[in-house]
């Protein structure tokens, strides 16, 4: 049955750029399919006369008239339009607000508290479990927000943006920290969350931590929660010092218009680190945009697990017949009971996913399947599960003695191994069922004194063959222990 598809977007007008990003799917985890933006620098003129320059504001309204038509013509049902720091500061603020709602777009200026929820929230969606404090670097503004079970607490904003960042570092680095300490403190910042975990959110911590992939050559380039130690500040800050603008726009996903300002925001990161007193810091690649959707969401919705959701409606869509991924997990959950609850989690992942390469050249279809696992758009996981749901993909699909991709340190070699056991039990359901829901409703699986037992209900035992035998006999192997099939207690 095809899925219904539900397409939102929003309009941010901030101070570096003007950007449409349109999401579809589930609500809980909608996937962008359309994201860009125009570099409008709306902030740029603003710390020397407090005004939106007349060639920036035609740059951006002409950015705003494209979006809201390219808006209507996809079909997007709700469209959301935000302001942030450059036209909230500017005195000719109000003057942009009006011709964008003459273009026929409906803004709404965001205040600095309403910005700081916002991106914190942005950070909630995708890190259900963050805890810690989000924050969020733009050209005009720098939000903090206290983030701890699902919720927000205290929040705050400062003139602290990249674009007037480099005029308050002309004075020197320990003159600009203390600068950066008097404005937080003023706030009450840090207070009793000295120490706390920093979500990095922004097109600026991006491009810093997309140095410190190039740095450090992990095998794994996501943004998204990636970790950065205190210990990285040193690096980051001698390579933006040695690095040229030109061989920074050279790395990889950097974003040409923010190789400039990767000194300051190194910079800032540094003083808000000895301010703060944090140890580490993870990337969030969902912020304010993300968390307007989230806010729109209700209670019930919000709860939903952002991977599960994805997985299953990836899963759904590319399935060969009706979708049992569920039924597939809870197929194969007596042979990994030892599983903690974070593993069990990527585990129900994998089996939603357990049919998405079907239709890929078998001789690729291990491949397909890592690579799904490794780079699809998933939320609430981190290298590390990329790369278990990778693994038991790849073993699922066939490759469980194939070579698998070097990954460092992300993994041990036990995580990997018991990866792969996941992989070869999907196979095994998925041979025995022949994709289908109802012959693993009418079977059932276990592990019980030395040995993996595949039992059949009454009526069902033509399904025992020896395809089916091979691949039980594989996954007995994975676990050292002997195999048999046998009739369904009554």
């Amino acid at each position: 049955m095809k899925q219904k598809l539900h397409r939102s977007a929003v309009i941010d007008i901030g101070s570096n750029s003007v950007r449409l990003v349109v999401y579809e799917g589930p609500p809980r985890a909608p996937a962008t399919i359309f994201n860009e933006k125009i570099p409008a620098g709306l902030g740029r003129g603003l710390a020397s006369d407090g005004l939106i320059a007349p060639d920036d504001a035609q740059r951006g309204l002409r950015a705003l008239r494209r979006y809201a038509l390219l808006a209507r013509q996809m079909g997007v049902k709700d469209l959301q339009c935000v302001a942030t720091a450059a036209v909230r500061d500017a005195s000719n603020g109000p003057e942009f607000m009006q011709r964008a709602a003459d273009a026929g777009l409906d803004l709404r200026l965001l205040s600095g508290q309403e910005e700081a929820e916002a991106s914190a929230y942005g950070v909630i969606a995708a890190i259900p479990d963050a805890c810690g404090i989000a924050v969020d670097l733009g050209g005009g503004s720098l939000e903090l927000a206290e983030i701890n079970n699902g919720r927000v607490g205290r929040r705050a904003s400062f003139p602290l943006g990249v674009l007037r960042l480099p005029q308050m570092r002309d004075k020197g680095p320990p003159h600009f920290e203390r600068s950066v300490r008097r404005m937080l403190r003023a706030e009450g910042w840090p207070g009793d969350l000295k120490g706390a975990h920093l979500y990095l959110v922004g097109g600026s911590w991006r491009a810093l931590s997309r140095l410190d992939l190039e740095l450090t050559k992990k095998p794994l380039a996501v943004l998204d929660q990636h970790h950065l130690h205190r210990s990285a500040l040193g690096r980051l800050l001698r390579a933006a010092k040695r690095m040229s603008v030109e061989e920074l726009q050279a790395i990889p996903g950097m974003a040409s218009n923010r190789a400039a300002s990767i000194g300051d925001a190194a910079a800032l990161l540094s003083a808000l680190v000895h301010i703060i007193d944090t140890q580490d810091m993870t990337v969030s690649s969902s912020g304010l945009r993300e968390g307007l959707l989230y806010l729109a969401l209700d209670e019930r919705t919000r709860a939903q697990d952002p991977l599960i959701e994805a997985a299953q409606f990836e899963g759904r869509r590319l399935s060969r017949f009706s979708m049992h991924g569920r039924t597939l997990a809870n197929w194969i959950a007596p042979l990994f009971l030892e599983d903690d609850p974070a593993d069990a989690r990527i585990r129900l992942a994998a089996c939603l996913l357990s049919d998405v390469a079907w239709s890929a050249n078998p001789d690729f279809r291990s491949e397909r399947g890592a690579e799904i696992g490794l780079h699809g758009n998933w939320r609430g996981i981190d290298s590390r599960g990329r790369v278990m749901l990778a693994r038991a993909l790849h073993a699922g699909f066939g490759g469980a003695d194939a070579e698998f991709p070097a990954m460092g340190d992300l993994v041990t070699n036990d995580e990997l191994t018991q990866a792969k056991r996941w992989g070869l039990a999907i196979r095994l359901g998925q041979r025995l069922s022949g994709g289908l829901e109802q012959p693993l409703l009418a079977s059932a699986l276990r592990l019980a004194d030395g040995q993996i037992v595949l039992e059949l209900s009454h009526g069902w035992h033509d399904l025992a063959g020896e395809a089916v035998d091979r691949r039980l006999k594989t996954v007995a192997q994975a676990f050292g222990v002997k195999w048999k099939v046998q009739d369904m207690p009554a």
